[in-house]
């Protein structure tokens, strides 16, 4: 039998008996075997040198490794030492600057305070459209964080200062101007003080949002600025604001468009009304005179005023008696009367109507009012201006109407009585004289 240890030494030697070419005899077989086992002893034996040497340099790796762990565990402790103690320092620290700074956080909070106030009062003024940089620093301040240096200080009072003495100066710069049709030019431009500005002689607005002057859409006239001689400019206290709502403010044609078809309706029976008045008036007038002129003539009637007609029809009836007299006077008084008082109840119904064309004036705005609340809400007043214009509009439009109206009736009525009272008169005695002469 072939023993075991035969057994591995060919199945380790296989290999070589593959690579070996073949025996013819047994001793040559034997010999390859001895020489492969050779090989591989000498393989192995370097394997196992090579082994140990990596062995070694990896041992020795592993120590260096241990070594570099135990410093750097070492070097972790002394910094999580020194951490611990900077950050008691840092915190030491931060409470001794803020007792020190206690009074400079103050300062800061006083001095970006001021630059923001100093801000919004200079980004509206007109001082801004000749120095447009002072804006952007100015907000740039008042949003910074760290405190404020001598310069940025320095430089805060400077602008304080320089809006103080440029509010009582009047300068003349060059600056882009938007004129009324909407096109923009360099113009030059004349301010005063903080107050306002005008360029070839027209009042300007100033716009901070594109930092431009804007010409006003209507410059006040003269009496609306006081009557200003020619050259002299009006002050505005106000910066521009009063101005403006000065020009805003309606005209006289603007009101009457505001009441609407009523209101014009108003006028209309006004100026009917005032043109009666007027037209009786100058009649009366000349009655008055010529009925004066025949008081002092009485033995001379003239047909050109009542009274004379009237002693006309008592010449002409002087033979009657004085029943029959009393009759024809009265009669020819009757036919005067229409003419003397011709249109004084159309001047007081028109009186009578105007405030009630007002009230109606003023229930169709109120309900063009209401009307607007329910489509628009009340979130914007201007929705409902015009309602509230028109029924205010035609309320005092039917005042001024009838006020005036009435006042004129009175007058004309006046004035027609007068005369027929002294028609009355004079009639009254030339009965008397005819009575006395039927009892002569």
């Amino acid at each position: 039998m072939i023993r075991p240890a035969l057994l591995l030494v060919i199945a380790i030697s296989w290999p070589a008996w593959l690579c070996a070419a073949p025996a013819n005899h047994l001793d040559q077989l034997l010999l390859q075997v001895q020489k492969a086992q050779q090989q591989e002893t000498t393989t192995r034996r370097q394997r196992e040198q090579r082994f140990l040497a990596e062995h070694a340099d990896q041992k020795k790796l592993l120590a260096e490794l241990k070594v570099r762990l135990a410093a750097e565990r070492k070097r972790s402790k002394q910094l999580r030492t020194s951490f611990d103690t900077n950050e008691k320092e840092l915190t030491e620290l931060e409470g001794e600057l803020k007792r020190q700074t206690g009074d400079l956080g103050e300062v800061f909070g006083t001095v970006r305070q001021s630059a923001k106030d100093l801000s919004a009062l200079i980004s509206e003024s007109l001082v801004s459209a000749q120095f447009p940089e002072r804006t952007d620093w100015l907000q740039t301040l008042s949003e910074s964080k760290k405190l404020p240096n001598i310069s940025e200080l320095e430089k805060l009072w400077y602008l304080v200062q320089q809006e103080t003495i440029e509010s009582g100066r009047v300068v003349r710069f060059p600056a882009p101007v938007i004129d009324t049709d909407g096109q923009a030019s360099k113009q030059e431009v004349i301010r005063v003080g903080l107050f306002n500005a005008q360029a070839q002689g027209r009042y300007l607005t100033y716009q901070a949002e594109t930092s431009r002057f804007v010409v006003l859409a209507r410059q006040p006239d003269q009496i609306t600025l006081g009557n200003k001689a020619d050259g002299a400019s009006a002050i505005d206290p106000t910066r521009g604001v009063l101005l403006e709502l000065l020009v805003e403010t309606p005209d006289l044609t603007e009101r009457i468009q505001q009441g609407g078809i009523v209101g014009y309706v108003i006028l209309a029976l006004g100026a009917l009304g005032f043109l009666i008045v007027i037209v009786r008036l100058a009649y009366l007038t000349i009655t008055g005179r010529a009925i004066g002129r025949q008081l002092s003539n009485l033995a001379a009637p003239s047909s050109n005023n009542p009274l004379g007609r009237i002693l006309t029809v008592a010449n002409e009836h002087a033979d009657a008696d004085a029943g029959n007299l009393e009759l024809q006077i009265d009669e020819a008084i009757l036919r005067e009367l229409p003419c003397l008082t011709r249109g004084e109840g159309l001047v007081k119904l028109l009186a009578g109507v105007a405030p009630l064309l007002g009230l109606l004036g003023t229930v169709v705005g109120m309900i063009a009012t209401f009307q607007s609340i329910t489509l628009f809400g009340t979130g914007d007043p201007k929705m409902m201006a015009d309602g509230i214009s028109q029924a205010l509009v035609t309320t005092a439009l039917g005042l001024i109407v009838a006020i005036p109206l009435l006042f004129m009736h009175t007058l004309v009525t006046s004035r027609s009585q007068a005369l027929v009272q002294i028609l009355d008169e004079q009639s009254l005695g030339l009965v008397a004289a005819g009575r006395e002469s039927t009892h002569a």
